[in-house]
Parts: structure tokens; C-alpha cells; sequence
């Protein structure tokens, strides 16, 4: 089956964390720290490939991780940056937050790749908390925590023209003849199972992308079939061309066919009829009054509603001109940038601040904490005066982090420490 929709965990690489290390040579037998920083953890970043059309990849295969970065080393040496994971994807990929569905990122247009989760910041070697009273601190910094989050792959195709309607109304016929694209073709019912696009080369140089949307059946809407992985490509497109067999050769009534579409895609949502819309009867050709009286009837029931409605044979050619005409005028009124899904979850946010705090108690017996949201809270709070250190101390309230304080067994007088910072616990 077309794997246009995956559900995957991803994870980037943890922090390494800070070295405790003191300089020991000939001649210098109490040499001061010189632990080396951790290495920063890999990110995960999707990007686009324009040799990959499907998700195939990610539909045998549940998680994915960036490497951590290592750990600080003796002589103030760096820890080795951990390698990020780059994703391969085809464009018009959406990236969803799988829990409440929201957009983190579309791969479309000029958004070709994106970092996704950052990996966790190295932590500091001993070196950086040596102070006038503390010549050698025995502490150093752990490396940041790794982000891990469940998303949702799908791919929506990105065309301009989609060609909607039931199968074997001669949807993949009209593609070839107006298209380069070479799909298959046979009178039984799902030909197509897979969304197909095609270039439509005008005259005057432009073009347009036309895509044959599977055909829908009822019941698409709530999942009959393969009816949401079909409806989900229609999303993206501009304008629709609704097809309909204007011969009923397979004993079906067209107007009803109209109807019965338009409500499968009412169903799903997402303003799917509000798109601009040219009904199309086809196979006039094999109608012995050459399709007459059937247009008749479908303009007489639907041009009052708004719809342009032609006339065509996919088989012979007939009307294609025309149609052709049409559409690179409709197009011309529409706006001639792709659609593109705006973010609407940003794992920094989410992701970073849900992570726990920690609370442990180091060789010296000061009470040290460490979490992201201290340290982004400890980044934009001015601690030199009285009314920034009582803020982050009824942050430090809000958070539960002085109850667990009391919980360790802290004391008045007591150190406590934060990413370098000091200072004395009173009640």
C-alpha cells in the first residue's frame, strides 16, 4: 500500500556531561581544575529529498535517535559533539505533535529542512566554578537532557489541479493526455492507489501540476476504503476537477456521483468544498447523442450553484482545449504560492519545560539543582538585586523545588547551587 502517513518516536542526543579533572604535572602536584566541557547532543532534523516519494521508511521502523554528546575530558579537553540524525523526507511532508495534532513543521516550499528537537547542551567542566573560596570544586556540570517526542508523518502531494471523483471515471486517462505523467490505466475499479502528479507544459513557457487523486467512494470520509489517506492530498490543491462518467457505464446516475463526493468531502473536513471546483462529465463519446442531454442536465442542476461545468471525451480528446483553457485562467485568480501548513507546536516549548528538575547533593554537601526550565529562568532574571532573587524564589516556590529541598533535608545556611550559581538556603 502507498505509505503516505507514519507515526514515529524520535529522541535527540543527550548533553555530555562536564569532566571533574585537576591538573596534575611534574612540578605542579596541586594544579587547579581543568575538566573540559561535554559535548553538545545531536539534533534531529528532517529534510526534504526529491528522490523519495513516499514514507515507506518510517512505517517498519518506530524510533529514531541523534547520538549524545560525550563527556568532557582531563586537560580542559571538549567533549565530542554528538551527530545529528537527519531525516530524509519527500516534499509536502507535515509534521504533526502526535498527542494533539498540531503542525510542527511542513516540508514544503522554501522550508527544505528544519531541526525538529535540539540536542541537550554539554554540561561545564570543573574549571568554570572555581571561585576565590572555592580553589578546587569537586563539581561539574551534567550535560542537558534529550528531547523525546511521538509525531505524525503525512504526506499531502502538492499540486495545483486535483482530479477528484469515483473510480473508473477516467480520471488517469485525462492525466496522460493532459500531462507528462504515464499512469496506469484499466476499466476496473482502483487503478490508481497512488496519489500520481504531471506537468502540465503551456505554450507560453508556465506550467501547472495536476495530481490524480485516488478514486474516492462513499464512506471516504470516515476512513471506508482507503478514503482519509485519499482525501488528505486534496488539502494542498488549489482547484478541483470533480469527474464524473457522463456516459454511466457502469449503470451509475452523474449528479448523484456529484453529490455523493461533494458530501465525502464536506465530511472530512477542512473546507475541502469550499475549494474551487469545475465539474467535468467525461466519456461524452460513448453517449449516442454525444453527451447532449447529460450536460444538459448536470449544468441545469449545478451551474445555479456556483459550478462551471464541461463537457470532455479523455479517450478521443474532445473538449480538452477548452478545459485546459479554463483551468490556466481559474489558476491565474488564485494565489500562485504553494500551500503551506503554519507551525503550530514548538518542541522547545513543550518538550523542554515538561522535562523534570533534579535535586541531588554533592561531595561538599551543597544542595545542587539542575533542570532547562531553572536554567531558562536563571537566564533572563536579574539575581545581583532583591527584587529578581525574590521572583525566582517564588518560582523556585511554584515549581515544588524548595519542598523537595526540605524533603532532602536542607537546612538553614546550607548551599545551595545552580549552574554556577550560589547561594545560601534560609527558610
Amino acid at each position: 500500500m502507498f505509505a503516505d502517513r507514519a507515526k514515529i518516536i524520535i529522541k535527540s542526543g543527550k548533553g555530555g556531561d562536564g569532566h571533574v579533572s585537576f591538573r596534575r604535572e611534574k612540578y605542579i602536584p596541586n594544579g587547579g581544575p581543568d575538566g573540559g566541557d561535554g559535548g553538545k547532543g545531536g539534533d534531529i532534523i528532517f529534510q526534504v529529498d526529491s528522490g523519495v516519494n513516499h514514507l515507506s521508511d518510517y512505517r517498519h521502523k518506530r524510533k529514531f535517535a541523534a547520538e549524545p554528546g560525550q563527556e568532557g575530558g582531563k586537560r580542559r579537553c571538549h567533549g565530542k559533539n554528538g551527530a545529528d540524525l537527519v531525516l530524509k523526507v519527500p516534499e509536502g511532508t507535515v509534521v504533526r505533535e502526535a498527542e494533539s495534532g498540531k503542525v510542527i513543521a511542513d516540508l514544503s516550499g522554501d522550508n527544505q529542512r528544519q531541526i525538529i528537537l535540539t540536542g541537550g547542551k554539554g554540561g561545564l567542566g570543573n574549571q568554570h566554578y572555581a571561585t576565590s573560596t572555592m580553589q578546587a570544586p569537586k563539581y561539574a556540570q551534567p550535560g542537558q537532557d534529550a528531547m523525546e517526542l511521538e509525531v505524525i508523518l503525512e504526506l499531502k502531494v502538492l499540486a495545483d489541479v486535483g482530479l477528484v471523483g469515483y473510480p473508473n471515471v477516467g480520471k488517469s486517462t485525462l492525466l496522460s493526455r493532459m500531462t507528462n505523467a504515464r499512469p496506469e490505466i484499466g476499466n476496473y475499479h482502483f487503478t490508481t492507489l497512488n496519489p500520481i502528479l504531471g506537468v502540465v507544459d503551456l505554450s507560453d513557457g508556465g506550467g501547472f501540476v495536476m495530481a490524480d487523486i485516488p478514486g474516492l467512494i462513499e464512506g471516504a470520509s470516515e476512513g471506508v476504503g482507503l478514503g482519509h489517506e485519499f482525501l488528505r492530498h486534496i488539502e494542498r490543491t488549489k482547484l478541483l476537477l470533480h469527474i464524473v462518467d457522463g456516459a454511466s457505464t457502469e449503470g451509475r446516475d452523474p449528479i448523484e456521483d456529484i453529490y455523493s463526493i461533494n458530501n465525502e468531502l464536506a465530511s472530512y473536513g477542512d473546507d475541502l468544498t469550499k475549494k474551487p471546483q469545475i465539474i467535468v462529465a467525461n466519456k461524452l463519446d460513448a453517449c449516442a447523442d454525444g453527451g447532449k442531454e447529460v450536460l444538459r442536465k448536470i449544468r441545469e442542476e449545478f451551474e445555479p450553484q456556483g459550478y462551471t461545468v464541461m463537457g470532455i471525451s479523455g479517450v478521443s480528446g474532445q473538449g480538452l482545449d477548452s478545459l485546459l483553457n479554463l483551468i490556466v485562467e481559474r489558476l491565474k485568480e488564485l494565489p500562485s504560492e504553494p500551500i503551506v501548513y503554519e507551525a503550530e507546536y514548538d518542541p522547545k516549548e513543550h518538550v523542554a519545560d515538561s522535562l523534570p528538575y533534579t535535586v541531588e547533593i554533592n561531595e561538599d554537601g551543597e544542595f545542587v539543582v539542575e533542570g532547562p526550565k531553572i536554567e531558562k529562568m536563571l537566564g533572563y532574571t536579574n539575581m545581583e538585586s532583591e527584587k529578581g532573587f525574590l521572583f525566582f524564589q517564588k518560582f523556585m516556590k511554584d515549581q515544588g523545588i524548595l519542598k523537595e529541598l526540605k524533603e532532602k533535608g536542607i537546612e538553614e545556611g546550607d548551599t545551595v547551587r545552580m549552574y554556577g550559581l550560589t547561594f545560601e538556603y534560609y527558610d
